[in-house]
């Protein structure tokens, strides 16, 4: 029996490092998606008229259109990094619909990952937005008695992110894997298709809810 980290296989060792079947699949959906998007840049970037191109405006303005709405006002880095969270976990929701391969968002530590990405990209921007004293004064308002509540809010939905996306990709994912196993293939296929949409939505509403809290960091001075 092979050894296991959050239930997830180790296919090899590099010297003291495991290589999980969750990192083997995080690293070819992230290829995929890098030359997806380059390749949509380049063509819009080229002023082309083309598909890919139109394509290319059409994903770069929902995006840009998703950031401000969530986050309250448009901001490029947030943009690339919303963007990066969306297109990697619908693209592992995708992945997963292949014969044999496993989502990496429904692992734990894959999931928790995401989470605490969110969790440092928060006060990073914040900083950013209203300096070092500004951001962190929140802390200490209304009064400075409420810091450990604040703290504790902040880690309380981390954790909240990690498992409400491990959660529903891992169920979902588990769900279709029982009854293909069980009935067949071409049975469960609009069962694979829910999976599909319900990785798809949990993609949304994670990077829907990291704008919120990052948009709400940047902010936070304006309150004064």
């Amino acid at each position: 029996m092979k050894p296991e980290i959050f239930a997830d296989k180790i296919l090899i060792w590099l010297g003291s490092f495991p290589v999980t079947v969750t990192m083997v699949t995080s690293l070819a959906v992230t290829i995929v998606l890098l030359v997806a998007g380059v390749w949509l840049a380049r063509s819009v970037s080229r002023g082309g008229e083309g598909r890919a191109a139109a394509l290319g405006r059409m994903a770069f303005g929902a995006l840009r259109s998703l950031v401000s709405e969530a986050a309250g006002q448009s901001s490029p880095t947030l943009e690339a990094f919303a963007g990066g969270l969306f297109l990697f976990i619908a693209g592992s929701a995708v992945a997963a619909q292949l014969p044999g391969v496993t989502a990496p968002t429904s692992n734990l530590g894959a999931a928790s990952a995401l989470a605490v990405l969110v969790f440092v990209a928060v006060p990073i921007a914040g900083i950013r937005a209203q300096g070092v004293r500004g951001y962190f004064g929140h802390y200490f308002k209304p009064n400075p008695i409420l810091f450990p509540m604040h703290v504790v809010s902040e880690l309380s939905r981390t954790v909240a992110l990690a498992l409400r996306l491990f959660g529903n990709m891992m169920s979902g994912h588990l769900v279709v894997g029982l009854i293909v196993a069980l009935v067949g293939f071409f049975l469960p296929v609009p069962l694979m298709a829910l999976d599909l949409v319900i990785g798809l939505l949990q993609a949304y509403i994670f990077t829907i809810l990291a704008c919120v809290y990052i948009g709400a960091a940047m902010r936070v001075g304006e309150e004064r």
